[in-house]
Parts: structure tokens; C-alpha cells; sequence
């Protein structure tokens, strides 16, 4: 009896309930159109739909190593990001290769979204999340379909937990020619969103690569969205969105992988959060058009490279500010400057009125931005 979808004889074909799916599909579609009609509103090619892409970017790229318990560093991220989006990076940690590899891989996807889906682009980008040849402490083969079994486990050495087997390695060749031809044949012939989402379950159970399988399908998530949308940015992290739902995310995951075929509950779960996924992200454009209205408002006023990039960081965290408020000991280290001239650069911003003392601050004096 076949254990996995990819065993049975229908694979790759898969079928669904579409009456059970209307209800989120068209919940989802609404608040895209209205999520992306907010984004045409500012033109998609101005300095603040670029600061916006470039913050769901840098997002994106964070959750989805971080949804495979890699953690990276977010300012060597944001240094990629805006070095490739032409946004200023001085004073930014240079990038290292991991982070470059994997934004250059989700804007090509994306930026290029009308290019053909190749196995050369494909292991292209494999071997782009893997410059050094590793994964971890392991060596591995970028840019190479598998040449053995793959399995996925968790739990402790003694006792680990299987959740899948991929297909066998002597299959990769025919499985991905048939995944490459449906893409392709897919496009414009199916609702664009599921679409996605089978695009995601179809490679995640092929499991091509040794590594790297799980970013690679959320970014072939994200391409699919991108033609669906016939936009060349990314206003919302589907990852960020997952690593928040992570458990669930697995859950449905393997159970329809060792379903019966019918992958409705699979596809429920994937609209619901592209739909969460927006939401989360309407929070995240507020920010960003809060930070371009800031700056418009201020931008006669004359201020040292130290002041701007504190201010910058005060603005990327939102309304709430930081934890506590910014107080001359957190500028002093941020800055590397002594108390005293902290104290001077934070009496500029207030006399300026770019800052002001947080109320009820008692012992503990700090400062938030005026908004």
C-alpha cells in the first residue's frame, strides 16, 4: 500500500474540493486586490514602494532560512538587500555570502518572474544558497539533483521521528521534467494562488536537492505569486508568515504528503495564510510610509551621519520604539561615542522636534521619535 503521494498511480496528479476552497479564495483575492490597489497607490517604482520591498525583502529572507533553524544575521541581510535595490548602505555590516546568495535567488524569482523555469535555473539557484559547498557542518553537491535517499526527521539521535521520504534518486530526472512541463502548461490556465501552493507541494515532495528544498519551494512560491500578481516585487513575506505558523505548517504538510491525494486541507491552509500573510504585512507598509513621511516632513533639517542612523533605527521599530526608549546609554553604544556627546546629539534631535522625552520615564530617561 503506497505511504507517500508520490506512490501512488495518480501522482503527480492531484485533486482537490473546490467547494470548500471558495469560501478563503475569495477572502484572499479581496484582500489582495485591495492590499495591492495600497501599493499601486504609491507607484511601484518610487523611493517608498522600493523601501517597502526592501523591508519585506529583508524579512522574507530572514524567516525563510530561519523556518530551516538557520539564523541570519539581519544587517549583513539589509546590506545585500539595499547594495541590490541601490539604497544607501553606508554604515550597514558588509553582506556575507549565504545572505547575498539567498537574496539574489528570490530576486530573480521574482524580478524575472516571466523567465522560463529551467533545470539550469533551478540548480543555479541551488548552488547560489550554497557558495561554499556546506550545509551546516555537512559537505553536499550545490547545484545537483540528489544522488541518494532523502529522509526528514526530527528529534533526538536515539529516537528520531520520520516524517517523509522523498522519491527515490533515479526518478529525480523524470519527476522534475514532468514538474518543469506542468509550470509551464499551469500558467494562465488555473487560479493563480493555488497554483502557488501546488507549485509548493509538488516540489517539496519531489525534494530534489540534498538542502535547501524548503527555501527553494517558498521561492518558486513566491515566482508563481508574482505572475499571478504580474508584479516584479514582493509586498508580503509568505515565510514570515509560516515561521509564525511553523507547527501547523509541518502538520498539514505531512499529512498530505501521506494522504490519499486529495490535497483540499493542504490548500485551505496555504490560502488562509497568504491571506494572514498580507494582513501582517499592511502593519509593516504603515511603518514604511510612516518612516518616508518622517523624513519629507524633516528634510531641511541638518543632521550628523550618527543622529540619521539612530533615527532610522528608531523608525524601522515602528511606533513602539525601542524597548524602554532610546536612552544616551543605547545611542552611546550604537554610535560608539562618549555619554557626554550622546547627551549633546539627543538635546539636538529634541530641540529639532525629532524626538521627545517619554512620559512618566522617572529615573530612567528616554526618548521616541515624534511621529
Amino acid at each position: 500500500m503506497p505511504h507517500y503521494i508520490w506512490e501512488l498511480k495518480s501522482w503527480p496528479e492531484l485533486r482537490w474540493d473546490a467547494g470548500r476552497l471558495l469560501t478563503p479564495l475569495a477572502s484572499c483575492r479581496k484582500r489582495q486586490g485591495a492590499f495591492l490597489a495600497g501599493v499601486a497607490a504609491l507607484g511601484f517604482e518610487t523611493p517608498d514602494a522600493v523601501d517597502a520591498q526592501a523591508e519585506v525583502l529583508i524579512e522574507e529572507v530572514v524567516q525563510t532560512s530561519a523556518i530551516e533553524g538557520e539564523a541570519l544575521d539581519r544587517e549583513r541581510v539589509r546590506s545585500s538587500v539595499a547594495a541590490r535595490l541601490g539604497l544607501p548602505i553606508a554604515g550597514l555590516r558588509p553582506a556575507d555570502r549565504p545572505s547575498d546568495g539567498l537574496v539574489q535567488v528570490l530576486l530573480d524569482a521574482t524580478l524575472h518572474h516571466d523567465a522560463a523555469l529551467t533545470a539550469k535555473r533551478l540548480k543555479g539557484w541551488h548552488a547560489a544558497l550554497f557558495p561554499t559547498g556546506y550545509s551546516g557542518f555537512y559537505r553536499i553537491t550545490p547545484g545537483k539533483w540528489r544522488t541518494g535517499p532523502v529522509r526528514v526527521l526530527s528529534g533526538p539521535a536515539s529516537k528520531e521521528t520520520l516524517h517523509y521520504e522523498g522519491p527515490p534518486a533515479q526518478s529525480l530526472n523524470g519527476e522534475m521534467v514532468a514538474f518543469f512541463a506542468w509550470w509551464k502548461a499551469s500558467l494562465g490556465h488555473m487560479d493563480g494562488i493555488l497554483r502557488a501552493g501546488l507549485a509548493h507541494l509538488r516540489f517539496v515532495t519531489i525534494h530534489p536537492f540534498e538542502d535547501g528544498n524548503g527555501r527553494l519551494a517558498r521561492t518558486l512560491t513566491d515566482m508563481a505569486l508574482a505572475q499571478d500578481e504580474a508584479v516584479r516585487a514582493r509586498f508580503y513575506s509568505l515565510s514570515a508568515q509560516i515561521m509564525q505558523e511553523r507547527q501547523d505548517y509541518y502538520d498539514v504538510l505531512e499529512r498530505t504528503q501521506k494522504g490519499d491525494g486529495d490535497v483540499t486541507n493542504w490548500l485551505v491552509w496555504f490560502v488562509g495564510s497568504m491571506d494572514r500573510a498580507m494582513s501582517r504585512s499592511e502593519g509593516l507598509l504603515g511603518r514604511v510610509l510612516g518612516k518616508a513621511a518622517f523624513w519629507r516632513r524633516h528634510a531641511a533639517v541638518s543632521l550628523t551621519e550618527r543622529q540619521r542612523k539612530v533615527l532610522n533605527k528608531l523608525l524601522d521599530s515602528g511606533p513602539d520604539g525601542f524597548e524602554g526608549g532610546l536612552t544616551n546609554r543605547k545611542y552611546a553604544g550604537m554610535t560608539k561615542t562618549a555619554p557626554a556627546t550622546a547627551q549633546r546629539d539627543l538635546a539636538e534631535l529634541v530641540a529639532k522636534g525629532l524626538l521627545r522625552a517619554r512620559p512618566g520615564g522617572g529615573r530612567s530617561f528616554s526618548y521616541e521619535i515624534v511621529w
